[in-house]
């Protein structure tokens, strides 16, 4: 057996025994642990009770972040003509039409969310299967289609978080960087755990909200009591 890197038995032991914690008390330790070279990100995992092979089960939605996440996001912008211009003023770091979907089918996907206008949803729908699994594919359930192009691209670039339920019902997002504040960072927590429940489907059936855990990018995850997640 491999020998542990003092850095990683510290952070094991620092763990050890402790699970089901207060929001407060889960940032605090995976924000004192996070000792990486980097700025590692705060991420969150929620197992839901649903399964999203139904379609009344399915849970998706968009969060903004009272904090923003820290992450620089690129943009992508399916547009033309004047929307293209508005697309581009508002910050887009790239703006096309079919060269753009080119791009794509040639495996060049360097961004990060992906916006169309409705006119542009042909070609992009032939992108399915490569923006699809990446969650990337615009949807006017989470305002990635739209005319108001520049309000979306503000809105990605400002924190703004899309969440999806994977096969087994468990969402996951970053909501910040080890950098910020506790406070900060648990008020991002609080918003993000409050939109997953507010897009709770007609369909889910007994606990919805099994388990809600955190970690940083480089570090193990702690659980977090779900009525403290939740406010209740």
């Amino acid at each position: 057996m491999a020998k542990l890197g003092k850095r990683t038995a510290a952070i094991r032991e620092a763990f050890a025994g402790k699970e089901d914690l207060s929001v407060e008390d889960a940032v605090a330790l995976v924000k004192g642990n996070a000792t990486a070279k980097f700025d590692e990100t705060v991420e969150i995992a929620l197992n839901l009770g649903v399964d999203p092979r139904h379609a009344d089960q399915m849970v998706r939605g968009v969060v903004s972040l009272p904090n923003g996440t820290g992450k620089d996001v690129r943009v992508a912008v399916f547009a033309r003509g004047a929307k293209a211009d508005e697309a581009k003023e508002a910050g887009a770091d790239i703006v096309g039409a079919e060269d753009l979907m080119e791009t794509v089918q040639g495996g060049t996907i360097d961004f990060d969310r992906c916006i169309a206008t409705p006119d542009m949803m042909p070609i992009v729908g032939r992108l399915g299967k490569v923006l699809g699994p990446r969650n990337l594919m615009p949807n006017p359930k989470v305002g990635t289609v739209t005319m108001d192009v520049a309000q979306a691209v503000q809105a990605a670039k400002g924190g703004e978080v899309q969440f999806k339920a994977e096969k087994a019902g468990v969402v996951h997002a970053g909501v910040g960087k080890a950098s910020f504040d506790e406070a900060k960072l648990i008020e991002n927590v609080r918003a993000f755990v409050d939109a997953v429940q507010k897009a709770k489907p007609s369909g889910a059936k007994g606990p919805y909200m099994k388990k809600v855990s955190i970690s940083s990018t480089m570090g193990p995850g702690v659980s977090i009591n779900v009525d403290s997640a939740t406010g209740n």
